[in-house]
């Protein structure tokens, strides 16, 4: 990541950008904290007296590299060494020892098992992504318009998609009013599913989930862009649209957790055991996360609530949506190293 950012640098120099402006969009890319302003000038110091050489000069002393894979090597022994045991053993300092750490993943000791576990749960992930989009939607037709006969034929989608709910009782459905909603034959077929429907007051759009929240959610997705073909806006609305996924810590699977899903009527992806290198908090959130902490101290509980505010605050939604669409390139790489970490 080092030498892309360096790559980055170099480019905004070409391009005659500020390095505050530089800054920002290593920001964008690579997470708050990545670099700062003071290292950016230091470099663009470089470029224009014409050293355009992108490596660090070297420096005195012991290379952190080299103490981190020290570290790595010994916890890859014992992964459950303390910081003291660690330092006993490498006559690593103190300081040097609990910096680094923490910044080292040891990859759990996968069984034969567990890598036929990752190999066939990804397989599983990555053919139901390519075969059956998570979320049921249709875009009409250019020029095509709903009618009731059309919203019985969605309903009737439904009901093939989702069998359980066709013979389930207790269903209630909601939508709003609009004619082809209460046409005679789209009662009819409530009726014919036995499904419940709740009331809805004329005019009221601020009652309606698809307008007060869904649609103002996805106007917002859509803002300041354009789309040349139907192909185009199917891409961006399967982008905006995304499972529910999360590990498979004990949180995650207790009984009230899974019973309030069910309640919900998500589906949950499945996860296959010791694989943070398929859960985007880790591979991804937590990465931005540790980025923004570098070099940061807090001197009260107050203040690292702050720090987070701040940063949750500043991540658009194309931070959290880059995360997520990127689970399907890892369940095929995840495949083609035939179930080893991805590191």
């Amino acid at each position: 990541m080092e030498s892309q950012k360096m790559h980055v640098m170099l480019h905004c120099f070409k391009k005659g950008n500020s390095a505050k402006d530089t800054a920002d969009e290593i920001f964008t890319v690579y997470g708050s904290g990545t670099t700062t302003i003071r290292t950016v000038g230091n470099w663009f110091k470089k470029f224009r007296a014409g050293n355009f050489e992108l490596k660090d000069e070297d420096r005195s002393g012991r290379p952190a590299t080299i103490d981190t894979d020290i570290i790595k090597t010994v916890l890859t022994g014992n992964p459950r060494y303390s910081v003291r045991e660690i330092v006993n053993a490498t006559n690593i300092p103190k300081t040097t020892v609990h910096k680094h750490r923490y910044e080292v993943w040891v990859p759990h000791l996968l069984t034969e098992t567990g890598l036929m576990n990752r190999v066939s749960t990804c397989d599983l992930l990555l053919q139901r992504h390519e075969r059956d989009p998570f979320l049921k939607y249709e875009l009409l037709p250019q020029d095509d318009t709903i009618n009731a006969d059309k919203y019985c034929n969605q309903l009737d989608q439904l009901a093939e998609k989702r069998p359980e709910l066709a013979i389930r009782r207790g269903v209630v459905f909601h939508h709003d009013n609009a004619r082809p909603h209460v046409a005679l034959a789209v009662r009819q077929k409530f009726l014919q599913f036995d499904w419940d429907v709740l009331p809805y007051p004329p005019y009221s759009p601020d009652l309606a989930p698809s307008d007060y929240y869904l649609f103002l959610s996805l106007k917002n997705s859509l803002r300041g862009k354009s789309f040349k073909s139907i192909s185009e806006i199917k891409t961006h609305l399967d982008e905006y649209f995304q499972p529910v996924d999360h590990d498979n810590a004990r949180p995650h699977v207790a009984l009230a957790v899974r019973q309030t899903l069910l309640l919900f009527d998500w589906d949950v992806l499945p996860h296959p055991p010791y694989s943070p290198d398929l859960a985007p908090s880790d591979y991804y959130l937590f990465l931005s996360l540790k980025n923004s902490l570098r070099g940061k101290s807090f001197k009260s509980i107050s203040e690292i609530k702050t720090h987070l505010d701040e940063y949750f605050t500043s991540k658009l939604k194309q931070f959290w949506k880059e995360g997520t669409m990127r689970l399907p390139e890892r369940w095929k790489k995840v495949i083609e190293q035939n179930g080893s970490y991805i590191t």
